[in-house]
């Protein structure tokens, strides 16, 4: 038997349960991870609401941790018992331990810590295709970041400023979450709470507006990120930290400027065995450069999951929050 929180309707945090479940053996590809920490995403709490549909019910919150692979099943060779590990999935890591296909596994290097890599696989994998695959950023890339002070968006600073952008702008809520943002990478940061975000860009860009607007945040900052834009620019909405974007007319990108947008996943970008090494590759080696730094901000008990849903969803975080089983 093993603990896991379980969700049997959706609903807010109250939906969340910590129950006795029992786990069985490893089958063919699979492994028994052991959670030594996990990862809290916005992600989590859009199954738990049931803004995206899971596919069963009850079922298991959680789309990062980190661990030791206690056993393996038939034909693994990815992983071994003994083996530190951490993955992302769309579902499952709210536990003490779990099964999983062992081809999603990544293994850890021994100077990453475990609740680091908690904090930062789903975050800083997701930083690693917005910035080098969905919108490939160079030095002259002039960038607007939303939730510039939440756990992908203090990754994308660094990151960015790492790989030479020279005009970085996030936007954030308080003074406090404007100084960290400024501590990590941002060369401009707005505080969305007394500034009209769209104004300050343009006033920032002489006008021009941006390359690329990444939106994690969604109805709130839609259509503005949209006038953020310069024409022809790409509007990449990833999140919807304050509820999901209404529908509109696709005829509004071109009212813009003939503007482009997409909306990706990270599962997109890590589906095959060989993207994932090479996605985990690249963030482990700019984490161990020390161009980017990880650390978990907040950190719970796996008991007290549902006051993490209301700290996250209340904007009351900044950078990642983790879970200890």
């Amino acid at each position: 038997m093993t603990r896991a929180v379980r969700v049997h309707e959706t609903g807010g945090p109250e939906v969340l349960r910590l129950e006795e479940i029992d786990l069985g053996d490893p089958g063919p590809g699979e492994a028994l991870v052991r959670h030594t920490a996990i990862g809290v995403n916005f992600i989590d709490t859009y199954f738990r609401s049931g803004l995206y549909p899971a596919p069963a019910m009850p079922f298991v919150p959680g789309a990062e941790a980190a661990g030791i692979v206690e056993a393996v099943g038939h034909g693994v060779t990815t992983v071994a018992p003994g083996d530190r590990v951490a993955y992302v999935v769309t579902l499952g890591a709210y536990s003490d331990a779990r099964l999983i296909a062992a081809d999603r596994l990544v293994r850890l290097p021994d100077d990453i810590a475990d609740r680091d890599a908690a904090a930062m696989v789903l975050k800083g994998m997701t930083v690693r295709f917005l910035l080098r695959a969905t919108y490939p950023v160079r030095p002259e890339t002039v960038m607007l970041v939303h939730a510039a002070a939440g756990g992908v968006g203090l990754l994308m600073g660094q990151w960015a400023r790492h790989l030479g952008v020279g005009t970085i702008i996030g936007t954030v809520g308080g003074p406090e979450k404007a100084a960290l943002a400024a501590a990590n990478g941002y060369t401009h940061v707005i505080d969305y709470r007394s500034e009209d975000f769209v104004a300050r860009v343009k006033d920032i860009t002489g006008g021009r507006g941006v390359d690329v607007a990444y939106d994690s945040v969604g109805k709130d900052t839609f259509p503005g990120s949209l006038d953020c834009l310069r024409p022809r620019g790409l509007w990449v909405s990833f999140g919807n930290a304050s509820g999901p974007v209404p529908p509109f007319q696709i005829s509004l990108l071109s009212q813009k400027g003939s503007l482009y947008a997409t909306r990706p996943t990270i599962f997109a970008y890590i589906a095959t065995r060989a993207d994932l090494e090479q996605t985990a590759q690249d963030l482990f080696d700019v984490v161990r450069s020390g161009a980017v730094t990880v650390t978990a901000r907040q950190e719970l008990p796996l008991a007290d999951v549902a006051e993490a849903h209301r700290a996250l969803e209340g904007r009351r975080t900044s950078g990642a929050t983790v879970l200890i089983p």
